[in-house]
């Protein structure tokens, strides 16, 4: 199981959402790469990086920030979504030294990208569904489709995706607790490996996700709560090691 800390990053600070409005953040960082150095050194394995002026304007909009990460790590692996519209974006990003590029919007409105996308770059891609009210939702959240988050991840089932990163939107920062009924089922329905994301709160999240990790859920994402101390990144992380 692994707890993956999330630098969101919006005008090249690190900030977090409510429920995904770009109007409700707040800034936590204005330096990217010292808060990247601080999950390092909590012992994190694996980092989530969202650019969220990229999903809003469907291309990358804070490369320089994500750079930045990426030279000062370049041993840590960074999984990155938003604003990932075309195979030259995800070829940039993983020349640049990222380890996964997610495929959020696209997935929904082009799913022959994603099957290309996982052909040219095998094991590098994951599909980013991030559901509200149980619908999928596009371009930076703001847009709700008609399909479900089953319906989706089940179309590339034979693309070799990596894995899905399942958001829930209504509880993505607000500390309220994973969806892990949901999340589980995804996995299970599908067959693929998923990660948790919004509204992880503390250590009961965590056991909660490892009550699941035989579901297929290998992982859970962590944003507002490191950041405002309602979860010990260090604590976590040990917890997931521990045998069990």
């Amino acid at each position: 199981m692994l707890i993956i800390p999330a630098i969101d990053l919006k005008l090249g600070a690190c900030v977090r959402l409510r429920q995904g409005d770009m109007d409700q953040s707040t800034v936590y960082s204005d330096d990217p790469v010292a808060t990247a150095s601080q999950w390092v050194d909590a012992g994190c394995q694996r980092l989530h990086v969202v650019d969220l002026d990229g999903a809003f304007a469907g291309k990358p909009e804070n490369k320089d920030a994500v750079s930045g990460i990426v030279a000062a790590h370049p041993d840590l692996p960074v999984q990155l979504g938003g604003g990932v519209r075309d195979l030259a974006t995800v070829e940039a990003y993983l020349d640049l030294g990222l380890r996964w590029v997610i495929i959020g919007t696209q997935a929904v409105k082009e799913p022959a990208f994603v099957s290309e996308a996982c052909r040219l770059f095998p094991d590098q891609i994951i599909v980013g569904v991030d559901a509200k009210d149980g619908w999928v939702a596009t371009e930076g959240w703001a847009q709700a489709s008609t399909v479900s988050a089953t319906e989706v991840v089940k179309r590339f089932a034979g693309d070799g995706v990596s894995s899905v990163v399942y958001t829930d939107i209504g509880r993505d920062g607000m500390l309220s607790g994973v969806n892990i009924e949901a999340t589980a089922a995804l996995a299970r329905d599908t067959g693929c490996p998923v990660i948790a994301s919004g509204g992880l709160k503390g250590m009961d999240d965590v056991h909660a996700l490892l009550q699941v990790e035989q579901d297929g859920v290998i992982g859970g994402i962590t944003g507002r709560a490191i950041y405002e101390g309602t979860l010990d990144l260090a604590a976590a992380i040990s917890l997931t090691k521990a045998p069990r």
